[in-house]
């Protein structure tokens, strides 16, 4: 380890539940560029499920993707506390395009700089770093959900020089509009979740097609969509890592991503509150304004402490998360650590807005409000990546596993 990544690390624990001065530049950086150019996107994003073409190369060129991957690749060189700091930024203006963000950077550019060799890393990186191609990930199948890799279907066989894989995967954000795709396939069956592989996939490649675009409740003009696989050839020398070996790929990726989806909520409870405290201050009722009632005032406090722990618990887990080695992951405290920041961020993002809207009272009931739209958004957190209730088994099996190691 060179010093550089030393001081990442022990930058980490220094500031696991508050930020530097370096940290909140990178936040500030990503707030003022999200509600000066992605904001005034999210209402028309919503409205008509709307992708804006331009907004990837708008991120790129203000460096705010690659955040964790180095410079000559196109990079920041920074960490994943740095890029979380950057999705919850993003999050607060335009929640839609930080899903999007987060998919491209994270699940697919992060996974590739991971777990990609060099000549991969080179091929994909710059372009995916400077929003000019879009990146996605492929896991979820119709028939494999939570269970998604002991059911996964999608297979790749051998066949000279290319991989040939068959199946489908849906509810791909960016699938639709992606250039790039890190795939997970069944290279041998009967291994099960130890016969997986991963592919980079180009949307252009003989046999792959977006079979539909999928309209959402919440996050629309996040683009999400089925993909399906039929004979399509993917040269050889996209297998990421070796062949059979992907369940490492997944199971660290799946840390990640979670440690990464709390500043996600992060970002919509905090605009949630935000709007509820302006709200209460200028909403008018009996002669006064609403938010000198006591019973609008608890509700904003009990806000603000949900917005507070879940603040504590998300930077405390992207530092704790930041030096994920690959492979690392999928077991121990920090498998457990990110299922639980997820699991409470999801949970408190929800009860914020659900407060947020009773507190906007019949406004906060119009689909074309700010405040709607943030509400539609909470059900996503508490399903993907692993629903609340996977997220739950993950804490107890680690505990009682813990229990059995020590018994």
């Amino acid at each position: 380890m060179d010093t550089h990544d030393a001081n990442l690390m022990g930058g980490n624990r220094a500031s696991a539940f508050d930020l530097d001065e370096d940290q909140r530049n990178i936040l500030d950086q990503a707030d003022r560029f999200a509600r000066n150019e992605l904001y005034p996107l999210s209402e028309r994003m919503d409205a008509e499920e709307w992708w804006p073409e331009d907004a990837f190369a708008k991120i790129g060129d203000n460096g705010l993707f690659g955040v964790s991957i180095p410079e000559k690749y196109g990079g920041a060189g920074l960490d994943l506390m740095a890029a979380g700091l950057v999705l919850q930024g993003l999050g607060r203006w335009n929640h839609a395009l930080a899903l999007g963000w987060v998919a491209h950077d994270n699940l697919c550019a992060n996974n590739i700089y991971r777990n990609g060799s060099e000549a991969q890393r080179n091929k994909y990186l710059p372009g995916l770093c400077s929003g000019r191609k879009i990146g996605a990930l492929g896991l979820t199948e119709p028939g494999a959900g939570s269970d998604a890799l002991g059911s996964m279907r999608t297979t790749a066989r051998r066949e000279g020089d290319h991989y040939v894989l068959n199946g489908s995967k849906i509810f791909i954000t960016n699938g639709p509009i992606a250039d790039v795709l890190l795939v997970y396939a069944k290279t041998d069956k009967e291994k099960g979740a130890h016969g997986i592989s991963a592919f980079i996939v180009e949307k252009d490649y003989p046999g792959f097609r977006v079979a539909q675009k999928l309209e959402k409740m919440g996050y629309r003009g996040s683009q999400t969509g089925e993909l399906v696989f039929d004979e399509c050839r993917v040269p050889a020398e996209n297998l990421v890592g070796e062949e059979n070996r992907g369940v490492s790929i997944v199971m660290s990726g799946l840390d990640l991503e979670r440690a990464m989806i709390s500043p996600l909520c992060l970002g919509i409870a905090e605009r949630a509150l935000q709007l509820s405290v302006e709200y209460a201050q200028t909403r008018q009722q009996f002669g006064k304004p609403i938010g000198s009632f006591q019973m609008v005032q608890s509700m904003l406090a009990e806000m603000y402490v949900q917005v507070e722990t879940m603040r504590a618990l998300t930077y405390r887990t992207l530092a704790a998360a930041a030096p994920l080695e690959v492979g690392g992951g999928g077991r121990g405290d920090i498998h457990m650590l990110t299922a639980a920041s997820v699991m409470h961020a999801a949970e408190a993002c929800h009860a914020v807005l659900d407060k947020a809207v009773q507190v906007h009272g019949g406004m906060g009931y119009i689909w074309e409000s700010e405040i709607n739209r943030l509400y539609r958004s909470i059900k996503l957190m508490e399903i993907g990546a692993g629903t609340t209730e996977v997220r739950k088994m993950i804490i107890s099996g680690e505990l009682l596993g813990d229990m059995k190691r020590h018994g």
